[in-house]
């Protein structure tokens, strides 16, 4: 079978001389290849044998794999049972659990705050708390991932932790029972008595139909005295592309929300707006900052793109790539995350180590001195190799005339006023000064005839 193989080889080679150096080639990159391979063996042999204290083959072995994704680019990665898990729970947005935000402090567990309406919150938990003991263990010693999953479990199933408060003089057990717990990555409500304000924190399952209910209640509450609505991406990591596109499609009544392109034709897709905007036409402002990253990016490239809403706020992230997550094989969940294309906004400009570019830049104070780290400052970062040039459809006209302007000027402090808080208030948070331009722009754009409105929110030209 070998020679026979071997003799059709040859006979294709004679027939197409072409062929043969591509052939030399091939074969002489696989012998490589495989003499890589062969010495990445070898020095795990030697590690195992010749390192000063005994290692674990597991954490060497996943060291390995995550050294290569990471060399790839900042946003591949392993996903190993554990983290897995953690990720899935992150991206359904519910989970069986006790309702705390936690991290890590001098090997306890400190509760940062109990989420509103949920056993730990109605069990006393308060901040600060610190949890030494889960069902009679010591935390000491284990992650913050291991605790955390520890907490969690079955819904209706009971949980003993020992908690330490400042004011009490002994460590206590508190007894709860878990339940299933909803990551509320929407908040929603009015300000200014004509404004509807939403806040997205994270792009999670729960998401897109958070979004739409918030518009849903503001619509029913404000009726035809809503002016207009704040739709708040700072902060925001990014998460689902579906739930990306679910929320931009709340907004937009047609057109193209995002395209993906990739290296194999499977990996490119186009989403396009469904019938029918929410708001039925209502101004919007998306508030932006340098830490609205990746599907933040897509929502506000989409409703910038096609002329739906005013960004505001410092330019974006700049993460423009898609990750795959792709389940492996064996035992326990796992899966390795990797960058298998680059999204495009509906003009076809890559965001990639660019980011957004708001329409009106609003920084606050003492933001001007401050180097922000974004996709660009990431090392091994994919660079955007889209030639300014072909951006198509800048966002090139401006804001009817007047209306920034006198936002701006409405946000002027009175002659004498501090600039800053006082020393003595140290307790009073900052302004903020995005979300208050964000709302007297919209009580501005409000006055402007309906007609004037549906003109400005005309699609972008490709």
């Amino acid at each position: 079978m070998r020679k026979l193989l071997t003799g059709a080889l040859m006979a294709l080679a004679i027939s197409l001389p072409g062929l043969l150096p591509a052939y030399a080639n091939a074969a002489g990159d696989e012998d490589e290849f495989y003499e890589r391979l062969n010495t990445m063996m070898r020095i795990f042999d030697m590690v195992r044998k010749e390192y000063v204290d005994e290692v674990d083959d597991k954490k060497v072995i996943e060291a390995a794999i995550q050294g290569m994704l990471k060399s790839l680019d900042p946003h591949s990665t392993y996903l190993n049972p554990d983290v897995y898990q953690q990720v899935r729970v992150q991206m359904e947005g519910e989970y069986g659990g006790l309702g705390i935000e936690v991290q890590m402090e001098n090997g306890v567990v400190k509760v940062v705050s109990p989420i509103d309406e949920t056993p730990a919150a109605n069990a006393g938990i308060q901040g600060g708390d610190l949890i030494t003991h889960i069902d009679g263990t010591a935390v000491v010693g284990k992650t913050l991932t291991e605790a955390v999953k520890e907490m969690r479990g079955p819904v209706g199933s009971p949980i003993t932790i020992t908690v330490i408060r400042e004011e009490e003089p002994a460590p206590f057990e508190v007894k709860i029972t878990r339940e299933k717990i909803l990551v509320r990555s929407v908040r929603h409500r009015i300000e200014d008595e004509t404004i509807g304000y939403i806040r997205v924190t994270t792009f999670n399952m729960q998401s897109g139909v958070g979004v739409e209910n918030a518009i849903e209640k503001i619509v029913d509450e404000l009726g035809d005295d809503l002016d207009g609505v704040i739709l708040d991406l700072r902060n925001n990591p990014g998460g689902l592309l579906d739930e990306a596109i679910r929320i931009s499609d709340a907004f937009l009544d047609r057109g193209e929300i995002v395209s993906t392109r990739g290296r194999r034709k499977e990996n490119n897709s186009r989403w396009y707006a469904t019938t029918g905007d929410m708001l039925d036409g209502v101004p919007v402002v998306v508030l932006v900052n340098a830490y609205s990253a990746s599907a933040s990016e897509i929502v506000a490239g989409a409703l910038q793109d096609h002329r739906r809403a005013v960004l505001l706020g410092d330019r974006t992230f700049g993460k423009g790539t898609v990750q795959s997550e792709i389940r492996l094989g064996g035992a326990g969940d796992q899966a390795v995350r990797l960058t298998t294309a680059r999204y495009f906004t509906p003009s076809g400009a890559s965001i990639q180590e660019r980011g957004v570019e708001p329409d009106i830049e609003v920084l606050f104070p003492n933001q001007r001195r401050a180097k922000l780290r974004r996709e660009a400052d990431l090392q091994g970062h994919i660079t955007n190799d889209q030639r300014s040039e072909d951006r198509a459809g800048e966002y090139d006209e401006p804001l009817p005339e007047g209306v920034a302007d006198k936002a701006a000027r409405q946000l002027e402090k009175p002659a004498g006023q501090p600039k800053t808080q006082p020393e003595t208030q140290p307790d009073v948070p900052p302004e903020d000064v995005q979300l208050r331009y964000a709302i007297k722009l919209l009580k501005n754009m409000s006055m402007l005839p309906k007609e004037q409105i549906a003109e400005l929110q005309q699609p972008r030209s490709r």
